[in-house]
C-alpha cells in the first residue's frame, strides 16, 4: 500500500493528499465525520531560527513577527504551533525560575522593553485563530554555542555550578543530578500551571550528542561526581544503561506532572528518527540515540509515557538507509499504547542550495503519513520555510494537503467526557448587503476550544473550524456555490471529543 505513491505523479500525488470531498458526489442529507489531522510547525528561537528573527527586534518587531506567523499558519490550515520557550535553561516568557532568554533580548536576563509575555501573546494569539500551542523546552541544554552575552546571575549554571557540564562548546545539565532534574520538573509545572498551554513538548537532546576526542574517539560526558555516588551506594548497572535510567525516570516524572495539574494538555517528545539498533529493520543504519544520548524511546511508548511522539524523520523517501516510509512503519510498530504518531518533517531542507529538496516530497511524505493508519498528523521543522514560502512549499500545501481545514485527532486514553452539544440560532441582517449570521450558544468556553462548521452549499458539504472564542459566524454567498442551505455544528473539546450534531436547515 505505501509503496504506490512513490508511482505518483507530482500532480496526482497532489490530489491525492486533499482532503477535498468530490465535486460530484451526491448531496448528502449529513455531513461527514470531521477529517482529522495534527498539523503543525515548529517554531525554534534558539539562534534565532524562527522567532523572533533577530534578537534585537523592538517589541513592535517582535509582535508583527508572531502576528505575521500565526496568519500564515491559519491560511494554510494549520491546527497546532510548538514554541520553543527554554532553549538553554532561560526563557521567552517571565519567570522566576529561569532568567529571560538573550534570543528575546539580545542579552540574558533583559526583558522586553517595553514589557510584555511573549508566550500569553503567543497563546492568545493562537487560540483566537483556533490553532493549538505547544511549549517546547530542552530538559537539559544550558548554554547554546551561538549564545553570546553573558550568564544571568540567577542561571543555573550560576546558582548551582555542581549541575552543570561543560562537554565541548555547549553547557549542560547533568541528568544525573538532582537539582537539574529538579529545576526542569519545577519548569514545567510553572508553565501548564501559569499558562493556557494545550501541550508540552521536548526535543531529540537528552545526554548530549558525542563530541569527537580525536583518533576515532568521543569525549566522555562529565558526569563522574553523580556516578561515584551511584557506586557508592551499591549500584549494579553499567554507565550506558545507568545513564539511560536517569533519562527515564525524568520522561515519567514530567508525564506525571503535567497531568496532575491539567489532565488535557498533552505531553509530546520528538526524539532522533532512529531507533534502538537490533529493532530496525534490514537496511536501516544510523546513528544510535539509544547508546549515544542514551534516549530510550521505544521504553517510553511501551510505557505510555507520553502523548504523542514526533520522530524526527529527517531523510528523503528513497534514501534506502533511512528510508522514510520504513521509519514511519517502524515507529508505528513500537507504538503498542497506541498514542498519537506524527513524525517530524524536514521542511527546511527546501532552500536554495543545490542540495534542496524539491516541494514535492515534503507532499509525498504527507501523502505516505497519510496512508498509514497508525500515523494521524506531522510536524513541519520549520515555520520559516511555510512563511517565506521556499520553491511554493506553502502555495502547494494549500493547493492540495491543506486546501481544507482539519480537527487535531482526540486524546481519549485523557479523558472522554463528551462537551454538550451547542445551540444554533439564525440573526438576519437588515442591511441586504450584509450576510446573515450563525450565533452559537449553550458553550462552556473553559472545556470546549473549538467548533466543528459544516455548511452545506447544494451540491457539497464544506468544512470549516473555528475558535470557541467565536461564538458567531457569517453565512457569505459561495462564489461558486451559492448560499449554504444547511449548517450543522458540533463542539470540540480540549482533548478533541466531539459533542453531538447541532443542525440549522436554512430557507432556500
Amino acid at each position: 500500500m505505501l509503496r504506490r505513491f512513490a508511482l505518483l505523479s507530482p500532480l496526482s500525488l497532489l490530489l491525492s493528499c486533499a482532503l477535498n470531498l468530490p465535486a460530484d458526489e451526491p448531496v448528502a442529507e449529513d455531513p461527514p465525520t470531521a477529517p482529522r489531522e495534527f498539523r503543525a510547525a515548529w517554531v525554534a528561537s534558539v539562534a534565532n531560527i524562527d522567532w523572533p528573527s533577530r534578537s534585537n527586534l523592538t517589541v513592535e518587531q517582535q509582535q508583527a513577527e508572531i502576528v505575521l506567523m500565526l496568519d500564515q499558519a491559519e491560511a494554510l490550515n494549520l491546527n497546532a504551533i510548538v514554541l520553543q520557550v527554554r532553549p538553554a535553561a532561560d526563557a521567552l516568557y517571565p519567570s522566576t525560575l529561569e532568567p529571560w532568554s538573550e534570543y528575546l533580548t539580545g542579552r540574558q536576563g533583559k526583558a522586553p522593553e517595553p514589557f510584555y509575555d511573549p508566550l500569553k501573546m503567543w497563546i492568545e494569539e493562537a487560540h483566537a485563530r483556533g490553532i493549538e500551542l505547544h511549549a517546547w523546552l530542552n530538559p537539559y541544554r544550558a548554554r547554546h554555542p551561538s549564545a553570546n552575552s553573558a550568564l544571568a546571575g540567577n542561571h543555573i549554571a550560576v546558582t548551582h555550578p555542581w549541575a552543570v557540564k561543560q562537554y565541548g562548546d555547549v553547557l549542560w545539565m547533568d541528568p544525573a543530578e538532582p537539582a537539574a532534574v529538579k529545576r526542569t520538573l519545577d519548569v514545567v509545572t510553572d508553565l501548564v500551571r501559569r499558562y493556557d498551554v494545550d501541550g508540552i513538548h521536548i526535543d531529540d537532546y537528552f545526554y548530549p550528542y558525542p563530541v569527537p576526542a580525536g583518533n576515532g574517539t568521543e569525549l566522555e560526558f562529565p558526569d563522574q561526581p553523580a556516578w561515584q555516588r551511584y557506586l557508592s551506594a551499591n549500584g549494579q548497572s553499567a554507565r550506558a544503561d545507568w545513564r539511560r535510567e536517569q533519562v527515564n525516570k525524568l520522561i515519567e516524572q514530567l508525564y506525571s506532572v503535567i497531568h496532575q495539574e491539567k489532565a488535557w494538555v498533552r505531553f509530546g517528545i520528538s526524539p532522533f528518527g532512529l531507533g534502538r539498533p537490533e529493532r530496525r529493520p534490514a537496511g536501516i543504519t544510523g546513528f544510535s540515540q539509544y547508546d549515544k544520548i542514551y534516549a530510550d524511546a521505544e521504553l517510553w511508548l511501551s510505557k505510555g509515557w507520553l502523548d504523542y511522539l514526533a520522530p524526527q524523520l529527517y531523510w528523503p523517501i528513497d534514501q534506502t538507509p533511512q528510508a522514510f516510509p520504513v521509519l514511519l512503519e517502524t515507529w508505528a510498530r513500537e507504538n503498542t499504547q497506541s498514542r498519537h504518531l506524527w513524525p517530524g518533517l524536514f521542511t527546511s531542507r527546501i532552500d536554495n542550495s543545490s542540495k534542496s529538496w524539491q516541494p514535492e516530497e515534503i507532499a509525498r511524505q504527507i501523502a505516505l503519513t497519510r496512508e498509514h493508519a497508525g500515523a494521524g498528523g506531522h510536524i513541519h521543522f520549520s515555520m520559516i520555510a511555510l512563511l517565506q514560502d521556499r520553491r511554493g512549499i506553502a502555495t502547494l500545501l494549500k493547493a492540495g494537503p491543506y486546501a481544507n481545514a482539519a480537527l487535531v485527532p482526540a486524546s481519549p486514553w485523557l479523558g472522554s467526557q463528551i462537551p454538550d452539544a451547542p445551540r444554533l440560532s439564525l440573526q438576519h441582517s437588515e442591511d441586504p448587503k450584509a450576510a446573515d449570521r450563525v450565533l452559537i450558544e449553550n458553550v462552556e468556553i473553559t472545556s470546549v476550544n473549538r467548533f466543528s462548521i459544516w455548511k452545506r452549499y447544494g451540491s457539497k458539504w464544506v468544512f470549516s473550524v473555528q475558535a470557541a472564542s467565536q461564538t458567531e459566524f457569517t453565512l457569505d454567498t459561495d462564489p461558486t456555490f451559492g448560499k449554504p442551505d444547511a449548517i450543522v455544528v458540533s463542539s470540540v473539546s480540549r482533548l478533541g471529543i466531539e459533542s453531538a450534531r447541532s443542525r440549522l436547515q436554512l430557507l432556500p
